[in-house]
């Protein structure tokens, strides 16, 4: 659609920050917010009893054993199996409409790989297995990774030096989604509000009653909107021909508006209705707040919202 100019991406250094400095009890907690509960074999849950350890600033104060810690003298934090799940699967579309430009002028593209580098920072800190998936018209390709955080950036980052000239194929993703065997396992899917259509969101629905999920929607600019032709001139993504100056009036601009805010919200019904999220924002930094937001809600519920303190600051500072 619209190409934009490639931002310096100082979201990176928040997004790093986030999976450094919470407290190890606090990023399971912020993921148990958007994965599916069953058991595994890694601690901090609720099912079996693994063992018992001298309580650690950052722990949950109901995972204190008081009849321990009042036979010891000290606290004592009991640590069970966890009911979250150990894979990931980052699901990217790299199709050529993902160049478009978004109204912070970076590409879709690189606020939706900001948005699952926000999901491999806090899972690679929980010690998860994470898959990257890259589809578009051409192929579906899973990219090998093994390491930290740092291998996954590099990873990923050479993964998004492509010529981006093949279309999308979101059927396809939707398709190598549905066939992951481990119903347990965490599925994020980042694409464009351009890339769904009606039959999508079927599709979504079922895979979503199947797996934990979460998708990742970005809003790019709307090209019929006139402030945004002072700033720079807006191009077809396919043709390169200008948006015509006529076009760019309040009628077609909020035609365009309205259109994607239903498809947004039947999509976000759609998710809500099977325990699924949906996250949607038009910059990277508005997509981090909103992460941040969104799990946030949950842990101010049980008097624990160390997430929102240690990142919200960050959003103020050059944001």
């Amino acid at each position: 659609m619209i190409q934009g100019a490639r931002s310096n991406d100082s979201i990176r250094a928040r997004i790093e920050a986030l999976g450094t400095s919470l407290s190890l009890p606090t990023v399971r907690k912020a993921l148990g917010v958007l994965e599916g509960e069953h058991a595994s074999q890694r601690r901090g849950g609720v099912d079996e009893l693994m063992d018992i350890r001298v309580y650690e600033p950052g722990d949950e104060a109901r995972h204190i054993d008081w009849r321990t810690s009042a036979r010891v003298g000290r606290p004592m934090v009991v640590q069970r199996e966890r009911p979250s799940t150990s894979r990931v699967w980052l699901l990217l579309d790299v199709g050529r409409e993902m160049t478009g430009s978004c109204p912070s002028g970076e590409p879709a593209y690189e606020v939706a790989a900001n948005a699952l580098r926000m999901f491999a920072a806090l899972s690679l800190r929980r010690s998860d297995d994470v898959s990257l998936v890259f589809g578009d018209a051409a192929s579906i390709t899973r990219v090998p990774f093994n390491g930290g955080f740092a291998q996954f950036e590099r990873t990923l980052d050479q993964a998004l030096q492509r010529s981006w000239d093949r279309p999308r194929n979101i059927d396809a993703l939707l398709d190598y989604a549905r066939r992951i065997r481990d119903r347990q396992a965490l599925i994020v899917l980042a694409t464009d509000e351009h890339a769904l259509r009606q039959r999508h969101l079927e599709a979504i629905r079922r895979l979503a009653q199947t797996h934990p999920m979460v998708f990742i929607d970005v809003a790019t600019l709307n090209p019929f909107d006139s402030r945004t032709g002072r700033n720079c001139p807006v191009y077809d993504g396919t043709s390169r021909r200008a948006v015509p100056a006529f076009l760019s009036n309040a009628r077609s601009r909020d035609e365009v508006a309205t259109h994607r805010a239903y498809l947004a919200a039947a999509l976000n019904r759609e998710l809500t209705r099977c325990g699924s999220h949906m996250i949607r924002s038009d910059s990277s930094a508005a997509m981090f707040e909103a992460f941040v937001r969104l799990v946030s809600v949950t842990l101010a519920r049980s008097g624990r919202n160390q997430l929102r303190s240690a990142a919200m600051p960050e959003l103020r500072i050059g944001g």
